[in-house]
């Protein structure tokens, strides 16, 4: 009984020990199965991460192309602005006074209309200012499309400059270095006002071959004539002088008298000769005075000239004082300040002149004019003018 009872409890705790052991087994293999899906799972992520990794380094990688070669949308977008800026900007050149390369020839044209230039003529780009021969140089007129940037001084040092002072223009260049190209000086011994102008800032006598013109007033000191240094066909009546020895008349200065007194800024009229299709000038060589600059501008005879005026300031109440866009060209007030335009252009300025210091002044001047007409006009503002003050 308790052999049997012995052998039915080894057989049992077989039994319990064969169980175990099937346990065991199942247990490792779920185990295992565990682990092979643990490890799938993490290669699977891995090689997720890994993808994910690539696809975003290949996509900056793009995107750094795109960016390097100005190719994205944002770029594109910019660029365009860019454009539209420049167009706007080329636009408004279009619209300065000096980049116009055509102006009337005379004063009794209508609005300025295109020409072509033709060979040889002074072109509007790329035109330079270069002081090759200086008597030949302050007679030409500027390059068309260029304005020519000088500057005026005035001296009044020694026993007589404080009534007779010597004024020099001096070409202004791009690399900031001056060029002298006249200078003048009012003689004392004259019944009007008479400047003489030289090519030689040493030697201002009217027999000195740097003579190269003269500035000339009637009795009021409100009319002003330009000469070059030809011979004044008055004083040799009868002779036959060619030609080419007659003075010319380059322009002619009209200050409207002020009689009455009122304050305000100053009316200038300026007549200059009109210009061929060579774009060279038209002679005025007058033999008697009915054939003068004045004497036409007078009788309205204006075929082959050119009428300008001063253009009006206009007053500021801030200031008040009556002001002109000098564009920073000028910085001191002065009545001497003025601008010289075309009634059918406006916008394009001729000449300008006005006061940086006590005895400094600048003056540009743009096609048709020339060194020596700006210079002359800028020194019949000097002049005292008792009628027009």
């Amino acid at each position: 009984m308790s052999y049997y009872s012995r052998a039915s409890s080894s057989s049992s705790f077989a039994s319990a020990a064969m169980t175990s052991t099937l346990e065991d087994d199942s247990l490792n293999l779920r185990q295992q199965k565990l682990e092979k899906q643990v490890r799938l799972i993490y290669t699977t992520r891995h090689n997720t991460i890994i993808k994910t990794q690539k696809h975003i380094k290949t996509i900056t990688c793009q995107n750094t192309t795109l960016f390097l070669s100005g190719l994205s949308g944002s770029m594109n977008y910019d660029e365009a602005s860019e454009e539209d800026d420049d167009e706007a900007e080329e636009r408004s050149r279009s619209l300065s006074p000096n980049t116009e390369s055509t102006r009337p020839a005379s004063a009794s044209s209508t609005k300025s209309t295109t020409e072509c230039l033709p060979l040889g003529s002074p072109s509007a780009e790329g035109s330079s200012v270069e002081v090759d021969n200086l008597e030949e140089f302050v007679l030409r007129p500027a390059p068309r499309g260029v304005t020519v940037k000088c500057r005026i001084s005035r001296d009044k040092k020694g026993m007589d400059r404080g009534l007779y002072p010597t004024y020099y223009m001096h070409l202004e260049r791009e690399d900031g270095k001056k060029v002298f190209l006249l200078a003048g000086r009012k003689r004392k011994k004259s019944k009007t006002s008479n400047y003489l102008i030289s090519v030689d800032a040493t030697d201002l006598s009217r027999e000195a071959e740097s003579f190269i013109g003269k500035l000339r007033s009637n009795l009021m000191g409100t009319k002003f004539t330009v000469y070059d240094n030809g011979t004044n066909p008055s004083k040799t009546p009868g002779a036959l002088l060619e030609e080419t020895n007659t003075r010319q008349e380059l322009a002619a200065v009209c200050y409207e008298t002020n009689v009455l007194g009122f304050k305000g800024p100053r009316k200038m009229t300026v007549i200059i000769p009109g210009m061929n299709m060579n774009f060279e000038r038209v002679p005025v060589r007058p033999a008697c005075e009915q054939e003068s600059l004045l004497s036409k501008w007078q009788n309205h005879s204006l075929e082959n000239l050119i009428e300008l005026h001063n253009k009006a300031p206009v007053w500021n109440d801030d200031t008040q004082s009556y002001v002109l866009n000098f564009h920073g060209r000028v910085t001191q007030a002065s009545v001497k300040n003025f601008q010289i335009v075309h009634d059918n252009d406006p916008d394009y300025i001729v000449m300008q002149f006005g006061r940086v210091a006590e005895d400094i002044f600048t003056l540009d001047f743009n096609y048709p004019m020339c060194a020596l007409q700006a210079f002359a006009i800028g020194l019949s503002s000097f002049d005292s003018k008792l009628a027009c003050e």
